[in-house]
């Protein structure tokens, strides 16, 4: 129970280069992990983000998967899984999502609630976690905090409680008030481009030497903002929080380290420890003595040089131990659990022992799926990692014929990450593949990652389908269907047939032509 009760596992998110990448880099050096701070798009610094670990993302200056990264904190054990936030790779950040006791949405200042911060939003709030909010870059001159916290009624529907406020917003950062502690900090300037921990002072508000530090016009305009939350604006109420009804606000600045160190330290005095998991028809809780677990993440070739695959474990009840044994849903067997990891994005060192929170990597010689559950008792089914339909579509076969080995060992590979949903036509043979993906940025990766890890370079045919529908039930068999002529017929990985449409109205066809035939979005 005490090893539960100090743990925190939660996911970062947010729109694409709103400082997500960056913020985690800090909450690392904060927490002592790392030393120096890397940076996503480093042009001052030599340093790339950890957590940002495949080439492609220290290129492109973008997260295009998830790393997990876990550190010890003021007596906490932290687990953050820091998610890619281009849509694009979205799949990938809701599937990361289920892992997470609680999440941290990070917006931009100056831009508020964007697109992809709207639907991440959702995801969390219809799995009920809590969201904490994190508003970076106020290095920068921002949008007015009131107008932001409109936003977040408005356009997400939640309400919101700032824990401190920001003192100068228009490019003129000063430091943040605590509202809780009735104490301002103020924050000196940092010349390590947010590399090294910042000095700040502290000090009570009713101080006469912060209203000659700050001046004036800043102070009263402090005073004033604060009278109005107090009179105006939600109470605090952590009851509400938990329930994802309330998000607790915080101001700072990833990039220079501004607000960092304390909304590290307050929000882990709010986050929930590790929660109760659904597995079919039981729920599971953490303080079940027995074993179980669940994959929600399969990541090859994080070591290059050894061309390994890793199954990331959220634990959810009892202790893992290294070396134990326990059965593998699916096939219903047993398997040895050995060498277990502790991960660091890609750095990793093996651990004896685990607990419910715990994100724990374990070595796939190829038998782990997404959903898959180990556990002591067996038996159980893991059904809340959602799959979302592929939007884009492309053949691709290996260029050079003489490696078709090792395409397909790289095309399947990376099919069960994740990563892309794979299809085959009927009557073709295995030189050549569909590939579907939820976002184009995919197709680039699966390129780069081919060429790179595999050594395989493609041909890749770009097709004109964007909707694809598996077949439920059917008056006949998939080939005497009377469908358009564009419609084509193919078969996903486990040999369901599937329907690839270029739009709605052939997908409404189909239906009005085939009587009987059920068609549904989602694989079975």
């Amino acid at each position: 129970m005490k090893e539960i009760e100090r743990r925190r596992t939660f996911a970062i998110i947010s729109h694409p280069d709103a400082g997500k990448t960056t913020l985690t880099e800090k909450l690392l050096l904060y927490g002592g992990a790392i030393h120096m701070a890397g940076s996503v798009k480093a042009r001052k610094v030599s340093r790339y983000a950890v957590s940002d670990w495949m080439e492609i993302e220290k290129q492109r200056g973008i997260s295009v998967t998830s790393s997990v990264m876990q550190f010890q904190y003021q007596g906490f054990c932290i687990n953050i899984l820091d998610t890619p936030g281009h849509q694009d790779f979205s799949e990938d950040t809701y599937r990361t999502l289920v892992a997470a006791d609680s999440a941290v949405m990070l917006l931009d200042g100056a831009k508020g609630v964007e697109a992809q911060t709207i639907k991440l939003f959702h995801v969390c709030r219809m799995r009920q976690i809590p969201i904490f909010t994190f508003i970076n870059k106020l290095d920068r001159a921002i949008k007015d905090p009131f107008t932001l916290m409109q936003d977040l009624e408005d356009v997400l529907g939640i309400r919101s409680y700032p824990i401190n406020w920001p003192i100068g917003t228009d490019g003129d950062f000063k430091g943040v008030y605590n509202r809780q502690l009735r104490q301002i900090e103020l924050f000196t300037g940092d010349r390590s481009h947010g590399q090294a921990i910042v000095a700040s002072t502290k000090g009570s508000v009713d101080d006469p030497v912060f209203k000659d530090l700050l001046g004036e016009p800043y102070y009263s305009r402090l005073v004033e903002e604060i009278e109005l939350l107090d009179m105006a604006g939600d109470e605090f109420d952590l009851g509400r929080v938990l329930k994802g009804e309330l998000t607790p606000i915080f101001f700072g600045s990833a990039m220079t380290n501004f607000g960092v160190s304390p909304f590290l330290e307050e929000f882990l005095k709010m986050a929930p420890p590790p929660g109760s998991r659904v597995f079919g028809d039981k729920v599971i809780s953490p303080e079940d003595q027995d074993f179980t677990g669940f994959v929600f993440k399969i990541q090859a070739n994080m070591n290059p040089k050894h061309r390994d695959r890793i199954a990331f474990i959220r634990i959810c009840s009892g202790v893992f131990q290294r070396g134990m044994e326990a059965i593998h849903s699916g096939p219903e067997k047993i398997v040895r659990l050995a060498q277990p990891q502790q991960l660091m994005a890609q750095e990793r060192e093996v651990i004896e022992k685990a607990y419910p929170g715990d994100i724990v990597g374990l070595f796939d010689p190829g038998i782990f799926r997404i959903s898959d559950v180990l556990s002591a008792r067996g038996g159980l089914v893991f059904t809340g990692i959602p799959s979302f339909p592929a939007e884009h579509f492309a053949r691709v076969s290996a260029k050079d014929t003489m490696k078709r080995k090792q395409f397909l060992k790289g095309i399947i590979q990376l099919a069960q990450e994740g990563a892309i949903q794979l299809y085959k036509e009927p009557d073709i043979g295995i030189e050549e593949f569909i590939v579907g993906a939820v976002g184009v940025l995919q197709f680039e990766v699966l390129e780069y990652r081919l060429k790179n890890e595999y050594s395989v370079d493609l041909n890749m045919q770009m097709l004109p389908h964007h909707y694809a529908r598996w077949i439920v039930s059917s008056p006949d068999e998939p080939a005497k269907l009377n469908l358009t002529s564009s419609t084509r017929i193919i078969r996903d990985s486990r040999e369901n047939y599937v329907l690839l449409f270029e739009n709605e109205w052939s997908i409404q066809w189909a239906k009005d032509k085939n009587k009987g035939l059920e068609l549904s979005d989602i694989s079975p």
